[in-house]
């Protein structure tokens, strides 16, 4: 089942990721350990199966 952009948000929270910003409907994350960057879409609807996959290979976090 998709997540949505909060529950991803707070998943890659849970994995040291800190908010650093917000441009419109994009929120730009930081994570100091793993010196990675990632832009999540911040939508009120879920994320589509590719998009979600691609965002947890770049936090590292694949399942």
């Amino acid at each position: 089942m998709p997540l949505t952009s909060k529950e991803l948000i707070k998943k890659l929270k849970k994995h040291g990721f800190e908010i650093v910003s917000q441009n419109g409907s994009h929120v730009k994350l930081y994570n100091k350990k793993t010196n990675k960057t990632l832009i999540v879409p911040y939508h009120s609807k879920d994320l589509k199966k590719g998009l979600e996959h691609a965002i947890l290979k770049q936090a590292g976090l694949e399942e």
